[in-house]
């Protein structure tokens, strides 16, 4: 690529260089103070996620942060390696040293660099300059988890902090929305009404009060297919990219499904490794969750059958199956790794473990009756807590509290 052509680039996305830094659409999100924490330190800060949750805005903010603490604006180099694949990683600081006349050792520099994952071998390119150029902090991004290959962990050790940022979560939804309840039980119908619309825009900023078919179509070809049949291919060896979007879909469609592998690979029409591989690749990419069918057994927990569910909520089943999205969007929000399922099919959707606590998720009505699987597991298993998530139902059952979702969602990260 012709070096003229990167530095145009360059100064179109560097603005800072010569003006004053743009005017900036920045709302709080929670990871931020975390990833703050962490930018004074030699490390490289990693912020990995799925594509359009705000990974880029975010980096943004920290340079705008740099800006106004009075360090060096021609100090700070930010560049997209998205349509970039092909350079190598000193290639780009080679032309941004000869830009300026730098001595990269001399003065401290912020390395802003984005979809640093589409470079072939980018982690050990990176370390290389890590250790030759102490005084350049990086900050990094990449769609999908930048340790896919075991070389790059290996070879960033000690080196790299890594962040994951989710869509938006319900508070922060709110927060997007400029939306402030003062008392809840009031204004509780109003909180429903953007509960349903925080489950249709499945937490992107973009998709905020868009109407549902712009948001099908942006989930579909905004996201779902560029990163199946693009980021992906460029991570991983995929030897059939129409069978994994065929796994992905019917996930997708019906999601918390409990995968038998044997079985759902004959389905597919491919062998139960190359399942398992295709499995992880989704896993890896941030577009499905794998629950584990909890025990007090870590090698019986390993063995047993797993829940998958697409980290997306499908807004065609929204409307057409409401209660499966709200298992999904709840799984999805607390972070759970478990469920529970015994051999008479006593279920729990969501275990959470260090305190050991069961949640049931009951988007419908909620008797005593129907908490059997609960109660089973409270009897097994003795948890500090167990509650149920409910759409709008707030009442005490026999000793366990169901909470309306949103509820639960504003009032804690986790249960």
């Amino acid at each position: 690529m012709e070096e003229n052509i990167i530095i145009k680039d360059m100064e179109e996305t560097n603005v800072w260089w010569t003006k004053d830094f743009p005017t900036l659409e920045y709302k709080s999100r929670d990871l931020y103070p975390e990833i703050k924490k962490f930018m004074k330190t030699r490390q490289i800060v990693a912020i990995t996620g799925l594509r359009r949750v705000g990974k880029t805005t975010m980096m943004f903010k920290f340079i705008k942060e740099y800006i106004g603490t009075g360090f060096s604006k021609q100090n700070i180099f930010y560049f997209s390696f998205d349509d970039y694949s092909s350079v190598r990683i000193d290639e780009i600081i080679d032309i941004y040293k000869k830009l300026f006349n730098k001595d990269l050792r001399s003065e401290n520099y912020l390395f802003v660099f984005d979809e640093v994952q589409k470079i072939k071998n980018w982690g050990e390119q990176l370390k290389r300059i890590y250790d030759v150029y102490p005084r350049i902090k990086f900050l990094i991004s990449g769609s999908e988890s930048l340790f896919i290959r075991r070389k790059s962990r290996e070879s960033l050790a000690g080196r790299i902090f890594e962040f994951k940022l989710n869509p938006l979560n319900f508070k922060e939804y709110l927060n997007f929305k400029d939306k402030k309840f003062d008392n809840l039980v009031l204004q509780c119908d109003e909180i429903l009404r953007e509960f349903n619309n925080f489950l249709m825009c499945n937490g992107f900023p973009e998709l905020i009060d868009k109407e549902p078919e712009i948001i099908k179509k942006y989930m579909r070809e905004g996201v779902i297919d560029k990163i199946l049949y693009h980021d992906m291919s460029e991570v991983f060896e995929v030897k059939n990219l129409v069978v994994i979007r065929k796994i992905f879909d019917i996930i997708y469609n019906n999601p918390g499904q409990i995968i038998e592998l044997q079985q759902f690979a004959g389905e597919v029409g491919i062998t139960r490794h190359l399942l398992s591989e295709y499995l992880e690749y989704l896993e890896e990419s941030f577009l499905i969750k794998k629950l584990y069918n909890y025990s007090k057994n870590a090698r019986k927990t390993q063995r047993r059958l797993k829940k998958y569910y697409t980290t997306l909520l499908n807004p065609l089943l929204i409307k057409d199956n409401f209660a499966k999205i709200f298992e999904q969007a709840l799984v999805i929000h607390s972070n759970a790794d478990f469920f529970w399922r015994d051999a008479y099919k006593n279920e729990v959707d969501i275990i959470k473990t260090d305190p050991l606590i069961a949640i049931e998720i009951k988007s419908g009505e909620i008797k005593g009756g129907n908490l059997k699987s609960l109660k089973k597991f409270i009897e097994k298993f003795k948890p500090k807590r167990a509650i149920v998530l409910s759409y709008k139902t707030e009442r005490e059952i026999e000793s366990i509290k169901v909470i309306p979702a949103w509820k639960w969602l504003l009032e804690s990260k986790s249960p």
